[in-house]
């Protein structure tokens, strides 16, 4: 067997590994010039508010007026509010109040969500938009479609059987009202859902009245609004004591707007 110098040897094997590595090197046979692949930048949000210390003390008291009746300690126990069990907290968060009064009970739910896109061609936010789409198309009427009315003193006629349908976070959507006299010109036409401005990037607002079973009707004012990658709802509720009272449309509609802009104003800080 010939000898062969250590040296020489050393230099044959690194000569031949530079050799098979250009050979299996699938880049060195693409085509010079190749465009690269651009990678969509990722959403504003990486996380997300802690829903239960979301909403200020005062905001509270005032959308649940029934606490105050309550005692010290269950005061409390109201303002602290339930979590939302989710599976993921870096992508979706809510909260749940609750308060009776012997008039009437309400009920106040937010929620955030934080999208994110897999698809690196696709921004979060553009990903958020499509999901916010999708929403706002199941809670609003058609533009040629016929539209919610609202009667002098403000109800959305809605579902005989009180069934949700279609809104977002399981809010009912208002139907059209059979009353001929209800028309949507009146006073109380601007609180019929709709599109909001100056609220995030997009928002929209549900009104829906049902019945519960043969009894006492409740409304459900659903604001839902996207900024950037995180899409908030927010949904409050009233359900008076008495089945003859029907809840106020404006001003379930002015409490829930307000907490949205204020939720909104958190967010951007």
């Amino acid at each position: 067997m010939a000898y062969v110098p250590g040296v020489a040897l050393l230099a044959a094997l690194v000569a031949g590994c530079s050799a098979g590595s250009d050979a299996d090197d699938p880049a060195a046979d693409s085509k010079a010039g190749s465009p690269a692949v651009t990678t969509a930048p990722p959403g504003k949000y990486r996380t997300l508010p802690e829903s239960c210390r979301a909403v200020p003390r005062s905001t509270l008291k005032d959308l649940l007026p029934g606490a105050a009746t309550l005692p010290e300690d269950q005061q409390e126990k109201v303002y602290e509010g339930t979590a939302t069990v989710t599976y993921d907290t870096d992508r979706k968060v809510g909260c749940r109040w609750k308060s009776d009064a012997p008039d009437s009970s309400r009920n106040l739910s937010i929620d955030f969500e934080r999208v994110v896109s897999y698809d690196p061609a696709v921004s979060d936010d553009d990903r958020a938009r499509d999901v916010y789409a999708k929403e706002e198309a199941a809670a609003l009427p058609a533009p040629s479609g016929v539209t919610p009315s609202e009667k002098p003193g403000g109800s959305a006629s809605a579902p005989a059987d009180g069934t949700p349908s279609g809104s977002p976070g399981g809010a009912a959507s208002a139907t059209p009202s059979a009353d001929p006299s209800a028309t949507a010109t009146g006073p109380d036409a601007d609180l019929r859902p709709r599109l909001l401005a100056g609220l995030g990037d997009a928002a929209f607002l549900d009104d829906a009245l049902t019945r519960t079973g043969s009894t006492s009707q409740h409304r459900t004012v659903s604001v839902v609004f996207r900024t950037s990658n995180v899409i908030v709802t927010v949904q409050y509720t009233e359900q008076p004591a008495r089945f003859t009272e029907v809840p106020d449309s404006r001003e379930l509609q002015e409490k829930a707007q307000a907490l949205a802009r204020n939720l909104a104003d958190t967010l951007s800080d």
